[in-house]
């Protein structure tokens, strides 16, 4: 399994911060090819579907995405999101905190992806492409 965690200091506040993190369809905005969407419910509770579907002419991935545990920040509380991938090529989880920091706010995004039908020694490269692609997403929802 591929794994991966980024973590960005931002001036935000921890609200703020948590807004834009769990604002689902912006995480396409960096993703090439890709549109997010909230399949399922608000995309704000627990049981919510969160779909990421990656498409390049007729070819087209679905990454379904489980909201599993939702807790919101609040004084002297970081905020968690776990998410649970549910499709079929794509496995594995992500977790999304944020907590004050330093008059801000820290972010942290902790992922998990086992691809079907690539062999474990490709886990690094994945995991370097998720570093590249989401840290660019994470540089884009925490922009001042």
């Amino acid at each position: 399994m591929a794994r991966f965690v980024l973590t960005r200091r931002s001036p935000l506040p921890p609200s703020v911060c948590w807004e834009r993190l769990t604002a689902w369809p912006r995480h396409g905005e960096r993703v090439p090819f890709t549109r997010v969407t909230v399949a399922r419910g608000t995309g704000r509770d627990v049981g919510d579907l969160v779909l990421a579907r990656t498409s390049l002419g007729p070819l087209r991935v679905d990454d379904p995405m489980e909201i599993v545990e939702l807790t919101a920040p609040a004084p002297g509380r970081d905020g968690l999101c776990r998410l649970a991938k549910r499709g079929r090529p794509v496995r594995g989880g992500a977790v999304l905190r944020v907590r004050a920091a330093d008059g801000g706010s820290e972010a942290r995004w902790a992922e998990e992806l086992r691809i079907t039908g690539l062999p474990r020694p490709a886990d690094p490269l994945i995991a370097a492409a998720g570093r590249l692609v989401f840290g660019r997403v994470l540089d884009r929802l925490l922009e001042p």
